[in-house]
């Protein structure tokens, strides 16, 4: 009935198919330059980013990856829709990449778009395994481009992951470099007088937290293309020329905030698929997502790309310019970012530091609830499960915006008073799927610990925590209510997620949703694609604290149920 179904298909009929594009990719110890620090990295045939591999919708393509590292690896085809042992996840699709083999992946491509590449083993990604895929759609695109480019985002750390995870299990605001002020506190007490502002403390201190509690890890150098502010990665143009710009943000950690000072840009494609056209001046890309924008650049002069972090800690820059050595001027960062209360829904009269959210055991409720008793009324059921959370926002039931709460402190402006692009600005240009009825309901908490910097969902950690289990051909209705002070971009890997802003059948599709803190918003998933796939957050060192799940799709028919053997060793990153 619908393309994305025929993948369940696809791994039957492998053996049969002739493979029309094959590639080769090495993984590979590198040395990345910053312009700031140079360190070892991983990369891919030599480099990071890796290249941009090129597919065609249609087309069945064979990938030879081979493992030149002295330990295990994988790589992960961020939001394509494939069989499931070939999406690259150790321990849930296959067993990964042994130090000096070679795995072939092998799979059909199944729709156009920007997407990216990266590996799905320990912290891998963070420390510069990824890359970009551009598919090319079969028919013509609903908008016009002469020309275009890849910018992909990152924030390449002096540390390690490996060292960032263990400085942060040691003190979690470790890389806070926002620290809130003794001259801070008493411009607040100018501003607002000074039991106002001791009160406000009071309560960010009952909840253990802090108002610079935006970002986790600070001290990074922004990088497009390989090329940090400095180097200055460079796009030529001939003036009056549309630019079809694919930004990917492939970062460990940072949201950044886009603009291009003097060009207006049209959002044309969200996580790949075809939206709308909306004008902005700025936009929110969060870790993993992809926005594909045209600008027109008439003048014959020089345009900076600036991605600026959305806690104000650093920024990545790059160039438009109609001849190499151009440049246009840099604009200033912004204040650094502060959460309000408003941002926490509520959340002061809870104690995040002595709160053990593990220890109320409702992840083991949720799934039973949710997973396992199709015959429930969910609706009532979130309802009564969540009364005493109100004030958090779990009764919100109707979507407002759902990526920017409204007196947020880190809700963003755009410079001089321009458009910011909004999830409700996200609008489908044609349905992927025929509108119906959930037939389900799975509410998913996202909790975690700052002060033990543990992540969980429904504060269970992924070791402790029962599979996701769904059923095949059935519509199930996510419903995710954030409960820390992070704001985590939840990805399902091998089937889409269909946000919902209120536009019904023309809610924007996407592979990745980010959810801020003290809000709740809501996705559906057409439960199409047979196997084992993960289930987390994009930020890397909150999915190996704990914000994990394995997804399993049960009761395939026959003809498309995958024959799959059980994977044993553990899997995670993400």
């Amino acid at each position: 009935m619908r393309k994305r179904l025929l993948t369940g298909l696809f791994s039957l009929f492998v053996p049969a198919l002739v493979f029309a594009g094959e590639y080769n990719l090495t993984v590979d110890r590198v040395t990345i330059d910053t312009g700031d620090f140079i360190k070892e990295g991983i990369g891919y045939n030599g480099k990071s980013p890796g290249p941009v591999l090129r597919f065609k919708e249609g087309e069945n393509v064979k990938i030879n990856v081979t493992n030149n590292l002295d330990e295990m690896t994988s790589i992960h085809w961020h939001g394509l829709i494939l069989p499931f042992q070939q999406d690259g996840v150790p321990g849930i699709s296959f067993p990964g990449i042994k130090a000096g083999e070679t795995f072939t992946y092998e799979f059909s491509v199944v729709q156009a778009g920007t997407y990216w590449f990266h590996s799905h083993s320990g912290f891998q990604e963070p420390d510069g395994a990824f890359g970009s895929i551009i598919i090319e759609p079969k028919g013509r695109e609903p908008f016009r481009y002469d020309r275009e480019y890849v910018i992909q985002l990152t924030d390449k750390h002096p540390h390690t992951g490996d060292r960032i995870m263990r400085n942060l299990k040691m003190m979690p605001d470790y890389y806070n470099r926002e620290q809130q002020t003794v001259g801070e506190f008493f411009s607040d007490a100018k501003t607002n007088g000074l039991m106002n502002t001791l009160k406000d403390r009071m309560a960010w201190g009952d909840m253990r937290m802090m108002k610079a509690d935006v970002e986790d890890v600070q001290g990074f150098t922004g990088m497009i293309n390989g090329k940090g502010p400095e180097q200055n990665w460079t796009g030529l143009f001939e003036p009056g020329e549309r630019i079809r710009l694919r930004f990917i943000n492939s970062s460990a950690m940072t949201y950044f905030d886009v603009r291009i000072p003097g060009l207006n840009m049209t959002v044309v494609q969200a996580d790949g698929n075809n939206v709308q056209p909306v004008n902005v001046d700025e936009f929110r890309i969060g870790v993993a997502e992809t926005y594909d924008v045209i600008v027109r650049p008439r003048d014959a002069q020089a345009y900076t790309i600036f991605a600026e972090s959305m806690g104000r800690s650093g920024y990545a820059r790059a160039t438009l310019a109609p001849k190499e050595g151009m440049e246009a001027a840099v604009p200033t960062m912004r204040k650094p970012a502060r959460l309000t209360m408003a941002d926490m829904g509520g959340m002061h009269g809870m104690d995040h530091g002595d709160m053990d959210h593990g220890s109320m055991n409702h992840g083991a409720m949720d799934e039973m609830d949710h997973s396992g008793m199709s015959g429930m009324d969910h609706g009532s059921m979130a309802a009564m499960d969540h009364s005493t959370h109100g004030s958090m926002g779990a009764d919100k039931e109707k979507p407002d915006d759902p990526f920017y709460a409204k007196g947020s402190g880190i809700m963003p402006e755009a410079a001089n008073g321009g458009k910011f692009l909004s999830y409700a600005d996200l609008k489908a240009q044609k349905p992927l799927y025929e509108e119906r009825e959930p037939t389900r309901e799975i509410e998913l908490r996202l909790t975690g610990n700052m002060e033990r910097y543990t992540w969980s969902i429904n504060g269970v950690k992924y070791a402790d925590a029962d599979p996701i289990r769904l059923q095949y051909g059935e519509r199930v209705r996510f419903k995710f209510v954030n409960e820390t002070m992070m704001t985590h971009p939840m990805h399902l890997h091998g089937m889409w997620s269909i946000l919902d802003v209120g536009a019904g059948q023309w809610n924007p599709v996407k592979h990745t949703v980010s959810v801020q803190p003290g809000t709740t918003v809501f996705m559906e998933t057409e439960v199409d694609a047979p196997g084992q796939w993960a289930f987390h957050c994009h930020l890397s060192y909150h999915a190996a604290a704990g914000m994990f799940r394995k997804v399993v799709v049960e009761g395939a028919p026959q003809a498309s149920q995958v024959s799959a053997e059980l994977v044993t060793n553990e899997g995670g990153g993400a």
